[in-house]
């Protein structure tokens, strides 16, 4: 009459074990170095869906625990302001499927090792202990990577219906942003809301103000109605910054009656498997440059 408890008790049991393992090495690695690499993104969810399946008999069980670790581990990372929402997210797809290769894993040994073993319990530690000691032996190899931020630059270009002394006017200061939301902007990435300037030419302090936070700019580089280049000296947004800000730079380039517009931004992250993350990196710095670059656009086009 209670055999449905089983499998239930069993998901529960897989669920806690590795929402438990999965904070303990998110809180242990991300102490240890500033970046967040392989060892976090793709041995840990292996090694976690490994353990649920060794831990929660039958593939159902060992499904739902999967499903509920993830989304409890997730979730407390949230609720604890040690991640945002969008980090998250976009860290989904790649636990996912880490954790879905470790139940597969641990299945298949379960079902070919077990059978062969008198005491269980004792195959079972020795299994749930390989996977930790594989987890921090590859942190220690990548931490001079993670140590060491990687710079992107990314760099977008708008055509401006105006001349380049008027739009040079309209991005040193910014009152209002008018242009549509990008679809990242909706989940959690920050909105660009204006920009002031204190002063004129190298040595000019420049903030820009953002829904969450601000970023505070220098003026290093200062040609009028060309060029303008800046250091970024602070960035305060909520969050934990994996990806930093370094420089910024507009160029401007008359054609015809219209202006080329380019915006350049530097950036240092932290973050591994480089394959994963640069896409995303690449595409919400875009995503940033293209929201202020077409209010530029629209407000010329008036």
């Amino acid at each position: 009459m209670n055999d449905w408890k089983v499998p239930i008790k069993a998901a529960i049991i897989g669920a806690v074990t590795a929402t438990a393992f999965g904070l303990a090495v998110f809180f242990l690695l991300t102490t240890w170095h500033s970046g967040m690499g392989s060892a976090l993104f793709l041995l840990t969810p292996v090694v976690a869906g490994f353990s649920i399946a060794l831990i929660a008999e039958g593939q159902n069980s060992a499904a739902a625990a999967a499903i509920l670790s993830v989304a409890a581990t997730l979730g407390m990372l949230i609720a604890f302001g040690r991640e945002g929402g969008l980090c998250a997210l976009l860290a989904l797809p790649i636990l996912g499927v880490g954790l879905a290769f470790g139940v597969v894993l641990g299945l298949l040994v379960r079902s070919l090792l077990f059978p062969r073993t008198g005491n269980h319990t004792t195959t079972m530690g020795a299994l749930l202990l390989i996977g930790p000691m594989l987890i921090f032996a590859t942190n220690r190899m990548e931490r001079p990577r993670l140590d060491t931020p990687r710079i992107e630059v990314v760099e977008t270009s708008v055509k401006v219906p105006d001349s380049p002394e008027r739009v040079w006017s309209r991005i040193l200061t910014v009152d209002n942003v008018v242009a549509s939301k990008p679809f990242l902007m909706h989940i959690g990435l920050p909105i660009p809301e204006r920009c002031s300037l204190a002063g004129r030419g190298v040595g000019a302090k420049r903030t820009c103000y953002f829904n969450n936070g601000y970023i505070a700019e220098t003026i290093t580089a200062w040609n009028p109605p060309y060029y303008m280049g800046l250091n970024i000296d602070r960035t305060h947004m909520a969050g934990r910054h994996w990806l930093g800000f370094e420089k910024a730079a507009y160029r401007l380039q008359a054609d015809g009656n219209s202006t080329i517009l380019t915006r350049t931004t530097t950036v240092s992250s932290r973050l591994l498997p480089v394959w994963y993350w640069r896409p995303f990196e690449r595409l919400g710095v875009n995503s940033e440059h293209r929201y202020i670059l077409q209010d530029v656009v629209l407000k010329a086009a008036r």
